[in-house]
């Protein structure tokens, strides 16, 4: 199955400009939702990894259905606010300004190796920061998941020197 027929392309969103990758459609269909993780169980080692990590909002059902799969615990990195208890934040830039994230400080073991799963790869801001984030409390990163891949932003140098896949390139 092509997966690339199951991302929506929605115009001028977030902002006039911006051609959106909306990956719902594709989450909805479960042969394609199976394919995605299927086509990620093949890269990922099971000792590659102790937890997974998903970005808000879009890396949560990707990093849950690899979790499942894999019979591991799932951690969120979310924006700031939005987590109780004591955190870490990172400042970063996205494609269209800028944002900040944060992880509960108590969300991993020092050491622990966690794969961070996103929709989609753009600049890189955003991946870089989330590993930056794992790195703060402990973990280790053992690589990232994103089901899309805009290769024209460059986003594979800011996470250079980690491992990665990405299944839907555009």
């Amino acid at each position: 199955m092509n997966l690339k027929e199951k991302i929506a392309e929605i115009p001028d969103f977030p902002k006039k400009g911006i051609l959106f990758r909306d990956i719902s459609p594709l989450l909805r269909d479960p042969s394609s939702l199976s394919q995605v993780v299927e086509e990620f169980s093949k890269f990922i080692h099971p000792k590659d990894v102790d937890v997974f990590a998903g970005i808000e909002s879009r890396g949560f059902p990707l990093a849950c259905a690899l979790a499942l799969n894999f019979n591991k615990g799932m951690i969120m990195i979310r924006k700031q606010g939005k987590l109780p208890g004591v955190t870490h934040k990172v400042s970063y830039s996205i494609e269209y300004g800028t944002a900040v994230m944060e992880i509960q400080k108590s969300a991993l073991k020092k050491g622990e190796r966690v794969f961070i799963c996103d929709d989609l790869l753009a600049t890189g801001g955003t991946a870089k920061a989330a590993a930056k984030l794992v790195e703060k409390i402990g973990g280790i990163v053992g690589g990232f998941a994103f089901i899309v891949e805009l290769t024209d932003l460059k986003g594979s140098k800011a996470i250079k020197d980690y491992r990665y896949k990405s299944l839907v390139k555009y």
